[in-house]
């Protein structure tokens, strides 16, 4: 009798474990129909792409967007497909240093490196949306 009653209690001990407010079903959340979704943190890569649409904005769209002085057109992927083998890597030296008239940086020397990486990524992104990045 004494360890039917020990099984019993066991049992019971259990039962009010698993439906305490420590449960694994007591922390999900109950959906509520006028819930507002939590603001979700972007990716280091949402947030490296945020910074090279800023820094194209500034420093490379007003030639890359009309092709001027022989620029490559920002999404004209004929135009930029012979640019280059090593790709990435050269682009991102040309965009830092300069390269023919193209001068350095867009001509705004404050620039950190990271944020025309950030622009190159960003163009070569919409020019070759199916191509993976070095």
């Amino acid at each position: 009798m004494l360890l039917v009653y020990r099984i019993l209690c066991t049992v019971a001990l259990a039962g009010l474990v698993a439906c305490s407010p420590g449960s694994e079903d007591a922390a999900a959340p109950t959906p509520v129909a006028d819930q507002k979704p939590r603001d979700v943190k972007p990716t280091w890569r949402e947030d490296r792409m945020a910074l090279g649409e800023e820094t194209y904005r500034a420093a490379c769209a007003s030639c890359h967007d009309s092709g001027e002085q022989d620029a490559p057109i920002t999404g004209n992927r004929d135009q930029w497909e012979d640019r280059s083998d090593m790709w990435q890597a050269v682009l991102f030296k040309h965009a830092k240093s300069g390269y023919l008239e193209m001068p350095g940086k867009g001509g705004q020397s404050d620039l950190t490196d990271e944020a025309v990486e950030a622009a190159t990524e960003y163009m070569l992104g919409l020019t070759f949306p199916d191509r993976p990045m070095d």
